[in-house]
């Protein structure tokens, strides 16, 4: 199947275990990749079903198997799956026998954080326990270090301390909350994960979105990059002392938000993106508007990012701090600006496009070295892409106009008169007037690009044609356990910035 399409349950006949693991390990093996493991009871066992991504092909191939509550451990041959399988562990008490290292990573059950830690053992080690409560308004997460003296031996992430139950609160949808549980499942990431959703629906209800609306939500998807790439860069460097990049960065984030907010009135870009279309249209006064405030915006942001690394002590400080190599980044399933900086050539845009990213996308950019640098220095090459990628699509408005298709007419409604509401003043609607619906008894995939990277949206619908199941894997998910890896002989005072430049997100993994 295309990103963005369905197929009918019945057309994934069951594999035999043994070539379904066969399937997965040469997928693997063949330079393909596993975009998600998940399970689905069945009887008195469960339906095992697996996303393979084929770059090459642009496709994605769905397997499945049925397994009982005990099963051949598919991770020491396919190591990452190890985080899935852990999740499929806790989730539904499924026993992978022959897993390395199963412990919970979510704890849907019991005391979250009460769990057996790794130890090393010696006179000389000594543990460090941060977390799970932070300074500031940080999310939750404990992170335990075994260390002699500086050098730390190994660090083990504990997270799964919010619950917020949304993949069990969107089963039975969609409805009208479900977008709104799609727009908030990482508050930084409202685009991307708004966009698989709306992907998600559209496939399994057979809609498309007009060009226009998918040109709307690519804007608004680099639109989140910028915003979150130019913070973290400002958040490293603060990390490392450098105040005059971490001052002017801070407020370039903001006026980036504020683009987004001139495109629907939120600057985390809530209420724009629906399944059928985008909820408001972009006329020319205000296209010019956003494009003359880029302009600005990317002079700024220049002058602030090029002293940043023009200056030998900042470069330092990055450099060999926090090594992951590309080997290790593809043993463990590491996705996005992650495994780019290992000098993987990793991107849904490339790898399974959808909407505006078909006809027209940005380079991928890589940089080889996998320490704090590669992973600081790729943000900087990925913004000035955008850049150039926001500068090209924008400067005339595609012949459409906006006509919009159901469900989302082009009914233009006069703007409010008003102060700004929970309808921006000054922005034209389109008003939804029809409910999609999805195709009974399907499975659909929505995969987007999110600024951490690979986001996957996957459903199947009963026989009414509402979710039977619903799962998310957020970026997050895959990566945490790169940012583990990377503290590996590195000193304890190296993780506050090794942290920051993975920036990943608690609430995307604690679904």
């Amino acid at each position: 199947m295309r990103n963005g399409e369905r197929i009918p349950l019945r057309e994934i006949p069951p594999l035999d275990f043994s070539r379904f693991k066969a399937t997965l390990k040469d997928a693997v093996a063949t330079g393909n990749r596993i975009a998600g493991l998940w399970a689905v009871p069945s009887g008195s066992g469960y339906t095992l079903y697996s996303a393979i991504l084929h770059p090459s092909r642009q496709t994605i191939e769905v397997v499945c198997s049925m397994v009982e509550k005990v099963y051949p451990a598919l991770t020491p041959e396919v190591p990452c799956l190890h985080w899935f399988e852990r999740d499929l562990w806790e989730r539904y008490g499924t026993i992978p026998q022959g897993h390395p290292w199963l412990k919970p990573i979510r704890f849907y059950q019991g005391e979250a954080g009460k769990v057996d830690f790794f130890r090393v053992e010696g006179e000389e080690i000594h543990e460090v326990a941060v977390g799970p409560v932070h300074a500031g308004v940080i999310e939750p997460g404990h992170f335990r270090f075994q260390c002699n003296g500086e050098r730390v031996f190994h660090l083990e992430i504990s997270l799964g301390y919010q619950h917020r139950g949304v993949e069990r609160a969107l089963t039975g949808g969609p409805n009208g909350r479900s977008v709104h549980y799609a727009e908030t499942l990482a508050g930084d990431t409202t685009i991307g994960h708004a966009t698989a959703y709306a992907l998600l629906v559209e496939g399994l209800s057979g809609s498309k979105p007009s060009f226009y609306a998918e040109w709307i939500r690519a804007i608004a998807l680099e639109l989140e990059r910028l915003a979150n790439h130019i913070g973290d860069i400002g958040a490293l460097s603060g990390d490392i002392g450098f105040l005059p990049t971490q001052s002017y960065c801070g407020r370039i984030r903001g006026d980036v938000l504020n683009l987004t907010a001139l495109l629907c009135g939120n600057r985390f870009g809530r209420n724009l993106i629906r399944p059928g279309g985008v909820r408001y249209i972009l006329e020319k006064e205000r296209l010019d508007n956003l494009r003359s405030r880029l302009q600005v915006i990317e002079e700024d942001t220049i002058s602030a990012i090029e002293l940043f690394f023009d200056t030998p002590s900042v470069r330092a400080r990055l450099e060999g701090t926090g090594v992951v190599t590309a080997h290790v980044a593809k043993e463990l399933g590491l996705v996005g600006l992650a495994a780019r900086a290992t000098g993987l050539s990793i991107d849904a845009r490339q790898d399974i496009p959808w909407g505006y990213y078909r006809t027209q996308r940005p380079p991928v950019s890589v940089h080889g070295t996998g320490d704090c640098y590669a992973r600081a220095y790729l943000r900087w090459l990925e913004i000035q892409e955008s850049f150039r990628f926001l500068h090209q699509i924008t400067q005339t408005i595609p012949e459409e106009m906006a006509v919009e298709k159901k469900p989302y007419p082009p009914t233009v409604p006069e703007p409010d008169s008003g102060p700004l509401s929970g309808s921006h003043s000054g922005l034209k609607d389109h008003v939804s007037t029809v409910e999609l619906t999805l195709t009974p008894q399907s499975l659909g995939i929505g995969i987007t690009e999110g600024w951490r990277g690979e986001i996957v949206h996957v459903a199947a619908t009963d026989e009414n044609g509402k979710f039977a199941w619903y799962r998310v894997f957020d970026p997050s998910f895959h990566n945490w356990f790169g940012l583990a890896y990377a503290m590996r002989g590195g000193e304890i005072s190296d993780f506050p910035l090794c942290n920051k430049s993975f920036n990943l997100s608690y609430c995307g993994h604690d679904l």
